[in-house]
This record gives C-alpha cells, sequence and structure tokens, in this order.
C-alpha cells in the first residue's frame, strides 16, 4: 500500500490541475485559516516583547548609587544618620561593580551640573548631565531623530522640550553647535525623554564634563539589570562591594530595615546610598521612619513586580492562546468542509474511473488510499501558500507597527502538521465513498 504512495500523490497533483480554479478555491479556506493563525502568533508575540521592553524601560530593571548619604530623622527607629555628601564614588568603583557584580546588562556613570546653554543668540538655563551611551540602553531612549553620541566625542544628545525651548518648533536641532561653559558639542541627536526630566536635560559623554567641571569623583551610577527581579540582589552585592571598596565597617544589630541598610547596618554611615527604582518610587516624599517601615516590610519590591508584570502577561498570553485557537479551528473546519465537499464532488464526477480501476485489479484500500492522498495533498498545498502568506503578512504588520515579530520553526511545523490532520479527517469520508462503490455499477454510470 505505501508503495502505491508515489503513484498516487501523482494522480491526486494531475486530478487536481484539471481544475485549477475550484482547487484554488477550495484550498483558500486552509489558506486563510493557516495565515491568520501564523500572522497572529507572530504578532502575539511581538505585543508580549514589546510590553516586556516598556515594562523593562519604566524602571523596574534600574538601580541607582549616589555619592553621599543623606538619611535623616532614622534616629527613632534606629537609622543612623548620614553624613551628607561624599566625593568617594570614583571611576574605579565603576569598574569593580562592572568585573565582580553578576547580571548587568548596563552600566552607566552621571556626572550632573545645572549650567547657561547657548546656541547662538538663543540661551537657556538646564541640567547637564555626563554619561556613557549605555545610559541611553539603560533607559531604553526613544531618538526620534539623529542618534546618540559616540564614547568620549564632543557630541550630545538633547531633549525634546530644551530643543523645543532653543531651537522652536521649526527648528531642526541636528548637527548644530551647543556651548556648554565654553564647551562647544555638536548636537547629534534627540530624545523623547519620557523619564523625570530627561526632556529638559543635555547629555554629554562623560569624561568631557568631567574635564568640564574639574572633578574625578562621579555623582552617580545607573545600573540595568540583565532580568527584571534582580535589582535588589544586585544592589545588595554593590553595597558589599563598596563598603569593602571604601573601608566602611558595618557593626551587626540595629534596625534590619532598608534604610538602615544604607547607613552601614548599625555601624559607621555608608558614605553612599544605593536603591532600585521601584524602592525609591516607594519612598518618595515619605519622613525616613515611614520609609523605613514601607520597605522593611517590602524588602523585595522589584521581585514583587516582576511576579505581578509575569502573571499579568501569563494571563494575556493565555487568553491570546485562547483567541488564537478559537479562530484557527474555526479558519480550518470551514478549510476542512471545503476539502470534503470537493472530494465528494469529486467522487461523483469520477465514479466511471473508479469502477475502471476496480475492474482492473484496484482493492478498494487502493481506491480509498487515492482520494486520501488527493485530500491531503490539497490540504498540504493549502497549508503551505497560508504559511509563506503568513510570514509575509506578519513582516509587514510588524514593520508598520515597529514590533520585533517572530514566528518560531515549531510553529511552522504545527501548522503544516495540522493542514495534514485537516486534509486526512475531512478526507476520510469521501475517500470511504469511492472504495464502497460497486464496480458493476460504477461502470454503467455516464
Amino acid at each position: 500500500m505505501f508503495a502505491l504512495i508515489p503513484v498516487n500523490t501523482r494522480l491526486a497533483l494531475r486530478s487536481l490541475g484539471r481544475n485549477r480554479m475550484r482547487t484554488l478555491l477550495t484550498m483558500l479556506g486552509m489558506i486563510i485559516g493557516v495565515a491568520a493563525v501564523l500572522t497572529m502568533v507572530a504578532l502575539g508575540t511581538g505585543a508580549r516583547a514589546s510590553v516586556e521592553g516598556e515594562v523593562g524601560s519604566a524602571g523596574t530593571k534600574l538601580v541607582f548609587i549616589h555619592a553621599g548619604n543623606y538619611v535623616r530623622g532614622g534616629e527613632s527607629v534606629g537609622i543612623a544618620a548620614g553624613q551628607g555628601g561624599a566625593n568617594t564614588l570614583v571611576p574605579a568603583d565603576l569598574e569593580a561593580i562592572r568585573e565582580e557584580i553578576s547580571g548587568i546588562k548596563t552600566i552607566s556613570p552621571v556626572l550632573s551640573t545645572r549650567s547657561s546653554l547657548a546656541v547662538g543668540a538663543a540661551k537657556a538655563f538646564a541640567k547637564v548631565e555626563g554619561v556613557s551611551p549605555a545610559f541611553g540602553d539603560a533607559y531604553s531612549w526613544n531618538v526620534t531623530a539623529g542618534r546618540t553620541f559616540a564614547e568620549g566625542a564632543d557630541e550630545a544628545v538633547i531633549g525634546q522640550a530644551l530643543a523645543l525651548q532653543l531651537f522652536g518648533a521649526n527648528g531642526s536641532p541636528i548637527g548644530k553647535t551647543i556651548t556648554v561653559r565654553d564647551a562647544a558639542f555638536q548636537i547629534v541627536g534627540v530624545i523623547a525623554g519620557e523619564s523625570e526630566d530627561q526632556k529638559d536635560s543635555l547629555f554629554v559623554p562623560w569624561q568631557k564634563l568631567q574635564t568640564l567641571l574639574g572633578k574625578s569623583n562621579l555623582d552617580e551610577i545607573v545600573i540595568a539589570a540583565a532580568k527584571a527581579g534582580e535589582a535588589s540582589r544586585i544592589g545588595e552585592d554593590v553595597k558589599k562591594l563598596l563598603r569593602a571598596r571604601h573601608r566602611i565597617a558595618a557593626v551587626g544589630g540595629g534596625n534590619a530595615s532598608y534604610l538602615n541598610a544604607q547607613a552601614g547596618g548599625g555601624g559607621a554611615p555608608d558614605d553612599f546610598t544605593v536603591q532600585t527604582q521601584a524602592a525609591q518610587a516607594l519612598t518618595k516624599g515619605l519622613y525616613t521612619p515611614a520609609a523605613a517601615f514601607a520597605l522593611a516590610n517590602l524588602p523585595k519590591l522589584d521581585e514583587v513586580n516582576l511576579e505581578e508584570m509575569a502573571d499579568t502577561l501569563d494571563r494575556a498570553s493565555d487568553t491570546m492562546t485562547a483567541l488564537l485557537a478559537s479562530i484557527a479551528g474555526v479558519s480550518l473546519i470551514v478549510g476542512g468542509i471545503g476539502i470534503m465537499n470537493i472530494m465528494l464532488v469529486s467522487v461523483t464526477e469520477r465514479t466511471r474511473e473508479i469502477g475502471l480501476r476496480v475492474a482492473t485489479g484496484a482493492r478498494s484500500s487502493d481506491v480509498a488510499m487515492q482520494f486520501l492522498i488527493e485530500a491531503v495533498t490539497l490540504s498540504v498545498i493549502g497549508g503551505l501558500i497560508g504559511l509563506v502568506l503568513g510570514l509575509l503578512s506578519s513582516k509587514i504588520i510588524g514593520w508598520s507597527l515597529a514590533w520585533p515579530v517572530s514566528v518560531s520553526f515549531g510553529a511552522m511545523a504545527m501548522a503544516m502538521g495540522i493542514s495534514a490532520a485537516v486534509g486526512l479527517v475531512f478526507g476520510s469520508y469521501p475517500a470511504r465513498r469511492a472504495s464502497l462503490l460497486d464496480p458493476i455499477d460504477a461502470l454503467r454510470t455516464e
């Protein structure tokens, strides 16, 4: 029986080629079904990746290391007061963190100042930050025009609001020279700057601003964790490393709260402050005792956020999977019914042919195999066309929506397997009807 499969396949292709328009219309349901499923799978993958990227850019992965320790008002709950400003956070600390702390995606130094800016006759007083290109990666900068600056170059990136103030609604800042404290920088990019005050700031390479300010220390270090949920762990590791490097002796005991840890765990207060952005948002505007209480009861806020995010994404993914399954089911059932209908018509039209085959020695199983292979061939060809159209449409829609769409090889293989299964299931009844025809009656048919 299996030896006849190639012969029956050739017969099926020849039979389908006799009436190409009818064959194409029959495959249409299968083509649309497979193309729709692959397109929606690709868009679902892209939507999930886009949401995860937006959540990441919202700050759930960020860790801030500030120079100095300004913790005050915690004596009532056993928190030692910080000693204020410090200039002990240096580039060597950044390199040590980069080399010794795992789970870091990007890390950038930060120097901040407020300065007068001039572009020709236009002037402004704004925040100037010296950072590395990794700073933009950490915040997922939306560069609306141009590009980000190169490391160590005399280039700058400007926030949209500041660009509007200096250049007006119709002016383009790209390629223009902006002066900061008698130093000239070429503007190479504009960012939307949705995060806090970035839209009102100017960003330049940190080495240039360090030279301009005559400073050897850093004001801040910004870290982006490789995975959401690891920010707290990275923060704790950074504290231990910096205490060792700055020779700060932490004495055991005292209140084990988050802010108490900032003060050195009950011993000498730290000369730096480490915060995740989730913790920073939670304690914003709170007095030290209230902040300590909140964070002592929720010390792993970023991990809680990760769990909530994962649950939300999983629920959304399950909902989309159910939607895809229902659409796929309806589309493929419609396509299968079309295949069964045309195969029944084909059996009726070719009754005399079936009678001749049986009369010349073909068995009922051979006749059933012929029509079954014909149905599967019809379904698989439709699935292949739908596969190509689905991949093409997903690329076009993903490009128009700026989503990173992708279709796995497993999804494509599953689509083709389902196509073959639909042909097998819906072709079984017509094949059985063909195999049960009486050869004498079939030969009498005109």
